[in-house]
């Protein structure tokens, strides 16, 4: 039996206690400043992994970056949502913003912990990042290039693996699988939809060339907003009330076995908001435009790939859908012709298959737009319900429309004294909101704008009255008065016919 007296003083104690403390404190020191921290890193999870084994009744999951050659779904949705789960502890974070962004994403750093509690179960988030040793070698062991390839990849960038791993007691599996990571997708959804930048998606520059071609993308900056469009205020409406629906009806549509798609067809003459119309869409929505020309496609395959690229919860928008490519009719028999096979692109039977057909149901919470000058020379196929639900004609400028654009163009939030002349000379003439914006932005003074503008319609009433007088005069001419899209244009000499560019033709001069 071990007496007092056997045991060592106090002081003895304390002095080896001190002994010990120091040896180990300088065996640390000694660590950090020999191995390299991505060393200690991996020492340090694996020490994790080992010690984790030892436990049998955790439960890990694990969620690579990557499955396969595609990106996780969840491993992004993942990264999103424990980027809002910081707290005091966390020791730390990795912060990244490019040029085009307007918030710093925040990340988790390498093997940094977090602890999650969902209905009282506690859930520990560990962050995984390995490097190879070869990353920037190929195959062959030589330095590969670091020049980015076709699509964007940088070769070194594959040799990078990283995973999260989920941690909680095996009695919670279920809980965490079918109610826990729902929550976390629907969190992380909402989310990346408070953040999310609205892209604008164009064809690359090699794209016809290319056997797949692919989409390059930049911010859509532009300012449209349904409240800045020169439209009537119930075509506004009834258009968002559609729009509201649309979104709100996935099951809807997957119950009656519909593919979970919109078509609008926007015609009207040039310069009456058909492209602001669209970017006030994207804006309201949230929604990635892809706008495509189909003379940059070589032919349907192309096009199906094309479709395949789109992403969920996007715009694809064709304008000027009747010139913008000469589609063969259906029924027509083959000519013979001297033109080489490539001049035939597309055909209007893959093209209405993109639309609506079996290659249209690759994707949820889509939206098509056609835009046209001239309604009456589309295909009655492409227009019928199910591929075209909904036809908005952008018309020329009412009073209603006008006063939408003083308000913040003049800054003339109140009834001016000339604004019933205007009134009765909209009632007159055909003029476009684009026409009208540009009388409005030549002066800071209001009343001379509205001078100006004045002095502008009574010019086209002028004109309009000699043009009439002459068609009355020679034989055979006719009014076109009453058409949906003819007057506007018919009456500007073909000389001037320009095709406005919509993504400046009214609201992005503010």
């Amino acid at each position: 039996m071990v007496s007092l007296t056997d045991l060592p003083s106090p002081s003895t104690a304390y002095a080896a206690y001190a002994s010990i403390s120091a040896s180990f404190m300088l065996l640390q020191t000694t660590f950090h400043q020999i191995v390299p921290r991505p060393v200690q890193d991996f020492l340090l999870s694996a020490f994790f992994r080992i010690f984790k084994r030892t436990n049998t009744s955790l439960l890990n999951l694990v969620i690579d970056q990557f499955d396969g050659m595609s990106r996780n779904d969840l491993f992004d949705s993942f990264e999103l949502y424990m980027s809002t789960k910081t707290n005091p502890k966390t020791h730390r974070l990795k912060l990244t913003k490019s040029s085009k962004e307007k918030h710093i994403n925040i990340k988790l750093a390498q093997s940094e912990k977090i602890m999650d509690v969902f209905q009282d179960i506690e859930i520990k988030w560990l962050f995984i990042c390995e490097e190879s040793d070869n990353s920037a070698r190929n195959s062959s062991g030589r330095p590969s290039s670091k020049i980015p390839d076709d699509f964007g990849n940088r070769p070194w960038q594959f040799k990078t693996k990283q995973w999260f791993e989920l941690s909680f007691e095996k009695v919670h599996k279920d809980v965490v699988i079918n109610s826990y990571i729902p929550y976390v997708l629907e969190e992380s959804k909402a989310i990346r939809n408070a953040k999310k930048v609205v892209k604008l998606h164009t064809l690359a520059n090699n794209a016809y060339f290319a056997e797949t071609p692919a989409w390059d993308s930049i911010n859509l900056e532009h300012p449209s907003t349904f409240e800045k469009l020169a439209m009537e205020p119930s075509e506004k409406k009834a258009l968002r009330d559609d729009l509201d629906l649309f979104v709100q009806r996935k099951e809807y549509y997957k119950s009656v076995g519909r593919a979970w798609k919109r078509g609008y067809l926007l015609y009207g003459p040039p310069g009456t908001g058909k492209s602001s119309l669209i970017a006030a869409i994207a804006n309201y929505l949230k929604f990635d435009i892809y706008d495509l020309q189909l003379m940059n496609v070589k032919h349907d395959s192309g096009l199906r790939k094309l479709l395949l690229a789109t992403a969920n919860r996007s715009i694809l928008v064709i304008e000027d859908i009747d010139c913008s490519v000469e589609l063969p009719d259906r029924n027509a028999k083959p000519v013979p012709s001297d033109r080489h096979p490539r001049d035939v692109q597309i055909t209007l039977s893959g093209l209405l298959n993109f639309i609506d057909g079996m290659w249209s149901s690759c994707g949820d919470e889509r939206i098509i737009i056609f835009t046209t000058n001239h309604k009456d020379r589309l295909d009655p196929a492409l227009l019928r319900p199910g591929r075209m639900d909904m036809h908005i004609h952008m018309s020329y400028l009412t009073m209603n429309g006008f006063k939408t654009l003083a308000s913040p163009y003049l800054e003339i939030n109140h009834q001016h004294w000339r604004f019933r002349e205007i009134e009765e000379l909209l009632g007159s003439v055909e003029a476009t909101p684009a026409e009208v914006a540009e009388e409005l932005m030549r002066t800071c003074d209001a009343d001379a704008c509205l001078r100006g503008l004045v002095n502008f319609l009574k010019d086209k009433k002028r004109k309009r009255t000699i043009v009439e007088s002459g068609e009355d005069a020679s034989p055979g001419a006719e009014t076109t008065d009453g058409d949906d899209t003819t007057p506007g244009v018919e009456l500007i000499p073909k000389a001037k016919k320009i095709k406005t560019n919509g993504l400046q033709d009214v609201f992005c001069h503010k």
